[in-house]
């Protein structure tokens, strides 16, 4: 148990996230791929979280977080969302002056509790990028059959 420490208080909270681009874009490749993971952890670390397990699929991200019982799940997914996509307006875009960086993220976001199945999550996030390529392989080769 990895437990952390508050002034007062002991505890692991871990969420599995997963959020995508607006209109599920493939943004995450290309450029912005190295850049994106970096971004997302720095984000998270001034809120005193943690991404403890993280891939950047090729239209949505998964990962695992660490987020202190202080603040709320959609507080700091509001927060790691919103700065992260100004971040990206502001350093890729050459949009000095976008305050808002609508454009990157869409709205809504996956949640659910880590708890006793954190490993499994953690292979989950792993492996999801080839479960997706082998899903997407058989609904083509299903087209075929027919």
């Amino acid at each position: 148990m990895n437990d952390k420490i508050l002034s007062h208080t002991k505890w692991e909270c871990k969420y599995h996230v997963v959020f995508i681009p607006k209109y599920r874009k493939k943004l995450l490749y290309g450029q912005l791929r190295s850049y994106v993971g970096d971004i997302l952890r720095m984000m998270a670390r001034q809120k005193e979280c943690e991404i403890e397990e993280g891939h950047l699929c090729e239209d949505h991200v998964h990962m695992l977080i660490s987020i202190p019982p202080k603040y709320s799940v959609s507080q700091i997914v509001g927060y790691i969302k919103g700065k992260s996509a100004i971040y990206i307006a502001r350093n890729f875009t050459g949009y000095k002056m976008n305050f808002g960086g609508q454009k990157f993220w869409a709205r809504g976001y996956y949640v659910s509790t880590a708890g006793r199945d954190e490993q499994m999550i953690r292979e989950y996030i792993r492996n999801q990028e080839k479960e997706d390529k082998k899903e997407d392989y058989m609904q083509q080769g299903s087209l075929f059959v027919k």
